[in-house]
C-alpha cells in the first residue's frame, strides 16, 4: 500500500471540510424548518382567522363554516397515513397545507407561500399540542402494498357488507338511512361523503388515496378505519383494494373541465321531454360549479349543492334544458329536519336569530337575460337590478307545483315577478338515489315578446343557475349560484350544404368523362 502523499493529504482535508460544511447545511436546513418564531408569523397572518389565534379552530370566519376549521390542540388529523387515533407524520401535514382539503374551506398553500413558510407554519401548528412534543414514539406511516387488479363485483360486495351504504347511500350520493343524523366528534352536522363526485374526495380521488381512507378512518368524523376487519380476517387487504376500486368507479373516469358553453345540437326528431329519455344519451353533459351566495344578506357560506350538469337540444321550434345534480335528500323531508336544525344552529348568518328549521322544498333556477345581446354585455349576474331584470325559471319540489314551473322577471335577490303561466316551461323531474333530474322545455319563440326571451340559434346566451336544498336549511337568499356562461343553439345545416358538392362533383366527373370521350376520339380518327 503506498503512502498518503502531500497531495493527497490535501484531497482528504479538503473532502472533510466538504462534509462539515455539508453537515451544517443540512442542521441550518433541518434548523430553519422548524423555525416555529417564524411559522407563528406565517400563522397570524393567513391561518389565525380560521383556526383562531390559540389554535382551536374558532377564528372569527369559523363560525360561517361546515365543517370547522382544524383545532390543532387535540391533535385530531382526518388525512393521514398513520393507524386510527395516531399523529400524523410530517409529510401528511405538508400535503394538507400544500395541496388544501377539498370538501372544506381549507385551500392550498403550495402556490402562495414558500416552501421555507411552508416548514415554519407546520413547526408551528405542533406547538398548539403536547402530544407532538413526545419524540420518543415518532408516527409511522401504515405499509399499504400494491393495488391489486380490479374486481367491482366483489367490491360492490362489500360496500353493502360492511355497511358502507347506511351512510352513503346505496349508488354513494351520501344519501343512506344514516345520513341524516351524522355528526363529527364536535357535535356539528357533516355530510356523508357524495363518493360520485371523486374531484372533491378529502385527501384525493384516486384509488391508492380511496384506499388510504379506508385503512386509516377520518379521525373526528364517523368515517371509521377498516384496519381492523383485515386484522380479524374479515375481509382480506386485496378485497378491501377492490371496495376502493368499486368506490372510485361511482366517479366519472375524469374529473369535469369547466367549459364556457353549453352546445345545443339539433335534435334527431321529437325533443325528450323526460328526463331518462335515452336521447340524452347522445348529448355531453356540461359540468358548472356552483358556490355559496356570500354578496346580498342573509348570505350563505355552506351550500350542499355543488354543481350542476346541463344537456341542451332543440328542433327549430323548442328548446330542451336537462339539469342533473346530486341532492342527499328529496326535501322538504321530516326525516332530515334535525339535521336542518343543527346546521342552522351551527352556520352563523345575517340573521339577529337564527331561523327555526321548516320543511323547505328543493329549488333550481335557470337564468337569462331579457334580450339576447348584441355583443358581451350581460345583467348582473345575481338576478338582476330593478332597472335591468333577468329572465328566469324556477323549479321547486314542493308537492303541489313539482309537476311544473315558473317563468318570470328577477329584479335583484329578493323580487320575483311570475310571468303568465303561458310564459312557463313544461317541467319533468325525477328524483333517484340521492339526484335530482329535471327536463325544462319552451318554444324558442313566445307571443309575449315583451316579457320572454326569444331563444335564436346560432347566437350565444347568457345562462346562470342557481341551486337549494332545502334540507340544508336553504331558502330566501340562501343558496348556491353561479356567474354567467353560454347556451349556444347549434344552427341546422342547410340542404344545400349537402346538395351543392355532389352536384359539383357530379358536374366535375361528367365534364371529365366528356373530355376524355372526346380525346379518344381525336385519337382514333388520327
Amino acid at each position: 500500500m503506498r503512502a498518503v502523499g502531500l497531495s493527497d493529504s490535501r484531497t482528504v482535508g479538503l473532502l472533510g471540510a466538504v462534509v462539515v460544511a455539508l453537515l451544517s447545511v443540512s442542521q441550518t436546513v433541518r434548523l430553519s424548518s422548524q423555525d416555529t418564531t417564524r411559522g407563528k408569523t406565517v400563522y397570524v397572518k393567513w391561518c389565525a382567522g380560521c383556526h383562531g389565534e390559540d389554535g382551536k379552530g374558532d377564528g372569527p370566519a369559523a363560525a360561517y363554516m361546515l365543517p370547522r376549521p382544524r383545532d390543532f390542540t387535540g391533535a385530531v388529523y382526518q388525512i393521514r397515513t398513520t393507524a386510527n387515533g395516531q399523529l400524523p407524520t410530517d409529510a401528511d401535514l405538508m400535503r394538507s397545507i400544500d395541496d388544501g382539503l377539498f370538501g372544506t374551506a381549507m385551500p392550498g398553500w403550495k402556490g402562495r407561500l414558500s416552501d421555507a413558510e411552508r416548514r415554519d407554519v407546520l413547526a408551528y401548528l405542533k406547538t398548539f399540542s403536547a402530544f407532538f412534543a413526545d419524540t420518543t414514539q415518532r408516527p409511522v406511516a401504515l405499509a399499504f402494498g400494491r393495488e391489486p387488479g380490479s374486481d367491482a363485483r366483489v367490491g360492490r360486495q362489500f360496500y353493502d357488507s360492511i355497511g358502507c351504504r347506511k351512510c352513503h347511500g346505496d349508488q354513494g350520493r351520501g344519501d343512506g338511512p344514516s345520513a341524516p343524523t351524522l355528526k363529527d366528534d364536535a357535535g356539528f352536522p357533516i355530510f356523508a361523503a357524495d363518493l360520485a363526485q371523486s374531484w372533491r374526495f378529502n385527501g384525493g380521488g384516486d384509488v391508492a388515496a380511496i384506499y388510504r381512507r379506508l385503512r386509516t378512518g377520518l379521525d373526528g368524523t364517523p368515517m371509521p378505519s377498516f384496519s381492523d376487519l383485515i386484522d380479524q380476517k374479515f375481509l382480506t387487504a386485496d378485497e378491501l383494494w377492490h371496495l376502493a376500486q368499486y368506490v372510485r368507479s361511482l366517479s366519472p373516469t375524469r374529473p369535469p373541465e369547466l367549459r364556457d358553453v353549453i352546445h345545443a345540437p339539433a335534435a334527431r326528431g321529437a325533443l325528450p321531454a323526460a328526463p331518462d329519455d335515452s336521447a340524452w344519451n347522445r348529448v355531453e353533459p356540461s359540468w358548472f360549479p356552483l358556490v355559496g351566495q356570500v354578496i346580498h344578506k342573509s348570505r350563505w357560506f355552506t351550500p350542499a349543492i355543488a354543481g350542476v350538469w346541463v344537456q341542451a337540444l332543440h328542433d327549430g321550434r323548442a328548446l330542451a334544458l336537462r339539469i342533473t345534480w346530486d341532492d342527499r335528500s328529496q326535501s322538504p323531508d321530516s326525516a332530515w329536519r334535525p339535521f336542518t336544525q343543527r346546521v342552522l344552529a351551527s352556520v352563523a348568518g345575517d340573521d339577529s336569530t337564527p331561523p327555526a328549521a321548516a320543511l323547505w322544498p328543493d329549488q333550481l333556477i335557470v337564468q337569462f337575460p331579457t334580450k339576447v345581446p348584441e355583443g358581451m354585455e350581460r345583467p348582473y349576474f345575481l338576478m338582476g337590478a330593478a332597472t335591468q331584470p333577468v329572465y328566469q325559471w324556477r323549479w321547486t319540489s314542493a308537492l303541489r307545483t313539482s309537476g311544473r314551473a315558473v317563468a318570470g322577471l328577477a329584479r335583484g335577490i329578493e323580487r320575483f315577478d311570475s310571468l303568465p303561466a303561458g310564459s312557463a316551461p313544461a317541467a319533468q323531474a325525477v328524483y333517484d338515489h340521492g339526484q335530482w333530474r329535471l327536463v325544462l322545455t319552451r318554444a324558442l319563440a313566445t307571443p309575449d315578446t315583451a316579457d320572454d326571451l326569444q331563444f335564436r340559434t346560432g347566437r350565444a346566451i347568457p345562462v346562470a343557475f342557481f341551486g337549494q336544498d332545502g334540507s340544508n336549511g336553504e331558502f330566501g337568499t340562501r343558496m348556491a349560484v353561479s356567474t354567467w356562461y353560454f347556451l349556444a343553439l347549434d344552427q341546422p345545416t342547410p340542404p344545400r350544404v349537402f346538395v351543392t358538392p355532389v352536384v359539383a362533383i357530379a358536374v366535375t366527373l361528367g365534364l371529365g368523362l366528356v373530355l376524355v370521350r372526346r380525346a379518344q376520339q381525336r385519337g382514333t380518327r388520327a
